[in-house]
C-alpha cells in the first residue's frame, strides 16, 4: 500500500457484473472457472450463499436494487419501464449523509433522469434509455426480433478482438480508476462509487487471452436439461420466446457459449482486481467496504434454458460478497436479495455515529450489516417478481428457509427444496407430504399480491409508454441517452494553467515538499 488515507467513515465501492450466476465462479465453488480476485475478497470477507435478484431482468433488477423496493411497488416492470426521479435511491441517502456518489458504467436507467442521486456519472450507458423495449402483454406470444433474446448468442459464440461490450467495460474500468485516483489526490472522503460492467452478459464473445485460459475439452456441459415437453408451463413460454423450441443448437455451440461465458467471467474478475489494486495504490483499501454482485444470473443451458427471465437458481441467484473494515470472515446461508443493499449501505454510513436519513418511501429490504459483521444468521427471505416479456401474468417467487415457491396465474405452482434439490429437479407442489408447506406459500401469495390488479397496471403502463414512444418517432428527437460532460479545455495541460501545478495536482502519491 502506497499511503494510508483512512477516514472515520468508510468508503463504499460496489462492483457489479451483468448476468453473472455465482455457480459459474470459483468463489462459489466452480472447479474450472477462474475468479481469483473475487475469491480473494470472499476469503477476507463475507460470502452470501443465497442472495437473489428481485427481478431476473436488467432494468427492473437495477431499479429495485437502487431503491430498496420491490418491482411492483415502483412499477419497474420491464426493460423499458421508467425509473421516476421521485423515487429515493441509496445514492440519495448516502449523499445526504455526506458521501460523494459516482456511477461508472451500466445502470439501465429509463427516462430523462440519468443520475438518480449520483453526483457524477462518468460514462454513458450501454443500452437505450427510452421506451422502445416495451413488451405487450395483450400479445404475449408475439416476438419482437429487434430486441428479444434468441439463440444467435449461442450459435455465434466464440472469439473476437473486440466487441461493443469489451469497448464499454474497458471505458468503465478506466474512468472508475481515474476517479479513484482523483479522490485520493483531492483527499475526498467518504465516497460511494458504483462500477457496473456489462460482462459476462451475452453475446458470448471473448478476447483470445481470456478464451485461452480454458481448454475447450474441459468445458462442462449443462448438468440437467429438459425438452420443451418436460418443462413447466412458464419455461415452455420462455423456450418459445428465445426460439429455443424451434432453433436447434449443437453440443459444440453450447460448449462454445459456456467457454466464452467462463472467459468473460474471468475478464470481469480482472476488472475487480484492477479496481481493488487502485484502491490499494491510493491508500483507500483499508477504509473501503467492497461489494461484489450482479443484477441476475444466466441459465447457460441448464434445464435447457438460456439467459435469465425466470426464478430458477442459475437465473435468480446472484453473487454477493462483502469485504472491508469490520466485515467478518465467513459465509451466510440465510436468503437475502438486492433490495437489502440499500439499508446495508445506510448502516455502513451510520456506524460511526452519523444520523440515518429519514426514508422518503418505505423500503422492502433489511440490512445485511449484522450478518456481515458476524452476528449470525437472521433466517430472512428473498422475494422476486417478474412482469416483463414472455409472460402475460406476473410471476412471483418466495425463497425462505429450505424452500422456493413460484407462482404465476394459470400455471401449476412450483415448490422446490433448494437444500436437498439444488438443481430443482423435483417439483413438490403436488406432493401430499408437502401439502401444508405448499398451501401456506399459496396463501401468502394471495395475501401479498393482487395479481389481477398488477396485470391491469402493467398493461396500462405498457400502453402509456407505447403511445409516447410511437409519437417520439416523429419530428425532432431529444434523446435521453446520457452524455457524460467533459470540457477538453480543462483537461491535462492548457495555456491558462501552470503545467507544474497540473502535474502536481494529478500525481499520487504527492511529492514531499
Amino acid at each position: 500500500m502506497t499511503q494510508n488515507n483512512v477516514s472515520a467513515v468508510p468508503n463504499i465501492m460496489l462492483i457489479m457484473a451483468d448476468q453473472l450466476a455465482p455457480q459459474f465462479t470459483s468463489a462459489y465453488g466452480h472447479p474450472l472457472v477462474k475468479t481469483p480476485h473475487i475469491d480473494a475478497l470472499a476469503k477476507r470477507g463475507m460470502r452470501f450463499d443465497a442472495a437473489y435478484c428481485n427481478a431476473p431482468l436488467c432494468a427492473p433488477s437495477r431499479f429495485s436494487f437502487m431503491s430498496g423496493q420491490l418491482v411492483t411497488r415502483i412499477a419497474a416492470y420491464d426493460n423499458a419501464s421508467e425509473f421516476p426521479s421521485s423515487i429515493p435511491t441509496f445514492a440519495h441517502y448516502l449523499r445526504s449523509m455526506g458521501y460523494r456518489t459516482c456511477l461508472s458504467g451500466k445502470m439501465h436507467f429509463i427516462g430523462p433522469d440519468q443520475l438518480h442521486g449520483f453526483e457524477e456519472r462518468i460514462t454513458t450507458d450501454v443500452y437505450p434509455s427510452d421506451f422502445a423495449w416495451t413488451p405487450d402483454w395483450e400479445l404475449p406470444d408475439e416476438r419482437i426480433d429487434k430486441w428479444y433474446h434468441n439463440m444467435d448468442s449461442v450459435r455465434e459464440a466464440g472469439v473476437a478482438a473486440t466487441t461493443f461490450q469489451i469497448e464499454y467495460d474497458e471505458e468503465v474500468c478506466f474512468f472508475a480508476k481515474r476517479k479513484l485516483m482523483e479522490y485520493a489526490c483531492e483527499k475526498t472522503q467518504p465516497f460511494c462509487m458504483v462500477a457496473s460492467f456489462i460482462h459476462p452478459h451475452d453475446p458470448y464473445v471473448a478476447r483470445p487471452e481470456w478464451w485461452d485460459l480454458y481448454d475447450q475439452a474441459d468445458i462442462d456441459m449443462p448438468a440437467y436439461t429438459l425438452t420443451r415437453d418436460q418443462q413447466d408451463a412458464f419455461s415452455q413460454r420462455l423456450m418459445d420466446g428465445i426460439e429455443a423450441s424451434t432453433v436447434a443448437v449443437t453440443e459444440d455451440e453450447i460448449r462454445n457459449a459456456r467457454h466464452a461465458y467462463y472467459a468473460n467471467t474471468s475478464y470481469f474478475d480482472s476488472k475487480v482486481g484492477d479496481i481493488v489494486r487502485t484502491l490499494d495504490e491510493t491508500g483507500q483499501l483499508d477504509n473501503t467496504i467492497i461489494f461484489i454482485t450482479a443484477d441476475h444470473g444466466d441459465m447457460l443451458g441448464e434445464r435447457g434454458l438460456w439467459y435469465k427471465m425466470n426464478f430458477f437458481e442459475h437465473s435468480g441467484r446472484v453473487p454477493l460478497v462483502m469485504a472491508g473494515p469490520n466485515v467478518a470472515k465467513g459465509t451466510v446461508t440465510s436468503p437475502c436479495s438486492l433490495v437489502d443493499i440499500l439499508p446495508t449501505m445506510i448502516d455502513i454510513a451510520a456506524q460511526t455515529g452519523h444520523d440515518k436519513p429519514e426514508l422518503g418511501q418505505p423500503i422492502d429490504g433489511r440490512s445485511l450489516w449484522p450478518m456481515a459483521t458476524g452476528t449470525g444468521e437472521d433466517n430472512g427471505d428473498a422475494i422476486g417478481e417478474y412482469c416483463a416479456e414472455m409472460t402475460g401474468h406476473p410471476v412471483f417467487m418466495i425463497r425462505r428457509g429450505d424452500y422456493k415457491y413460484i407462482h404465476c396465474d394459470g400455471d401449476p405452482a412450483q415448490l422446490y427444496n433448494i437444500t436437498n434439490d439444488p438443481a430443482e429437479m423435483t417439483n413438490l407442489a403436488d406432493d401430499p407430504t408437502y401439502q401444508t408447506i405448499a398451501d401456506n406459500f399459496a396463501a401468502e401469495v394471495v395475501a401479498r399480491w393482487n395479481s389481477a390488479a398488477i396485470r391491469t397496471d402493467v398493461i396500462a403502463k405498457q400502453k402509456q409508454r407505447q403511445s409516447v414512444y410511437n409519437a417520439m418517432q416523429h419530428g425532432d428527437l431529444t434523446a435521453w441517452d446520457y452524455n457524460p460532460p467533459r470540457d477538453a479545455a480543462q483537461e491535462y495541460v492548457r495555456n491558462h494553467m501552470d503545467w507544474t501545478v497540473a502535474a502536481a495536482k494529478t500525481r499520487f502519491p504527492p511529492l514531499d515538499k
